[in-house]
């Protein structure tokens, strides 16, 4: 063995025949934020198991004399906002300055839900839906489903590179230069680069003329950073058995709401005549992740009470 190859074998290089993919814009943005969450939130997470028997009946219930496309998606959005607006300080974003071991807490006076959309070709996508806190169900509903048909129509490599952009400044700005230098040139540069430095310099060489029609689709506030997320791996796959046990919240969010499938459970319960039975109900499982430097679960409490709250009084469905 050479010394070049006894090299290549110490730094685990490629081998040949191996299949080499160098991470897209999207994979970019996503893992950026990711790292950043990993590095700067304290997670803390927790399953909550919902009996949703008596939910499940009435929602089936509502979307069959309803007017508008209802999904379970919807409903539990709708339960989300309803959480946050009684643990209020779980819908924020938190700065925190590692050398000065200080930071602040940023309540935002608006509920908007960053939610994960999964593409046919399996990409996900975290996309905004705004100011959720004041909406009814339908109102919900409809701004999903117009989200999602909206992602349909947008050209995705272009805004994720106007939303790379955009980050790129917002590092600049708060006097990261070595950073945002690096992310340039990354962009630009290398087999690993996502576009020509020629379009940069004169962005007119590759610019469509314009068809006179209506831009319909998503634009760059609609990936930028909600204030919390929520995540539902249930549609994934049908017959789905898996709970999620974390992923972290998207910096700066301090907050994560993740759903799995909703299963049928058998369980043992006492008849009225005292004796024991076995039945089966619906059960969907809930992980809550928060920023433990929040304060603790104290937090997390009235967010939890609202929802046992509302699972124990599904009817409300109807008045939403």
């Amino acid at each position: 063995m050479s010394f070049r190859e006894y090299i290549k074998k110490a730094s685990l290089a490629p081998e040949e025949g191996d299949k080499i993919e160098y991470m897209s814009i999207r994979d970019r943005l996503i893992s950026n934020v990711l790292v950043n969450s990993q590095r700067e939130i304290p997670g803390t997470a927790c399953n909550y198991e919902a009996d949703v028997t008596r939910l499940w009946e009435e929602y089936k219930s509502l979307k069959a004399e309803c007017d508008y496309p209802l999904t379970f998606n919807s409903v539990m959005l709708k339960i989300l906002v309803e959480g946050l607006k009684a643990a209020p300080r779980l819908n924020a974003h938190f700065e925190y300055n590692h050398r000065k071991t200080s930071g602040r807490l940023i309540i935002k006076k608006h509920i908007d839900v960053a939610m994960a959309v999964c593409l046919e070709n399996g990409e996900t996508f975290q996309i905004k839906l705004k100011h959720l806190e004041d909406k009814s169900l339908k109102e919900i509903a409809l701004q999903a489903e117009n989200v999602k048909d909206r992602l349909g129509k947008t050209n995705l490599k272009k805004v994720m590179f106007n939303v790379a952009g955009q980050r790129m400044l917002g590092l600049a700005s708060k006097g990261k230069i070595i950073d945002t230098f690096s992310q340039f040139i990354s962009a630009y540069f290398g087999k690993a680069k996502i576009a020509k430095f020629s379009k940069l310099i004169n962005p007119k060489s590759y610019k469509k003329k314009s068809s006179g029609k209506k831009y319909e689709g998503l634009k760059v506030d609609d990936f930028t950073e909600g204030t919390v997320c929520f995540t539902n791996w249930g549609p994934l796959y049908e017959n789905l058995n898996v709970n999620i046990t974390y992923i972290p919240p998207l910096y700066p969010q301090v907050f994560l709401f993740g759903t799995g499938k909703v299963n049928d459970k058998e369980y043992v319960y006492k008849d009225e005549n005292g004796q024991l039975a076995l039945g089966t109900k619906k059960v969907l499982p809930i992980m809550l992740v928060f920023d433990h430097k929040i304060g603790g679960a104290a937090d997390l409490m009235p967010f939890i009470r609202r929802l046992d709250e509302i699972f124990e009084n599904p009817e409300m469905l109807h008045n939403w």
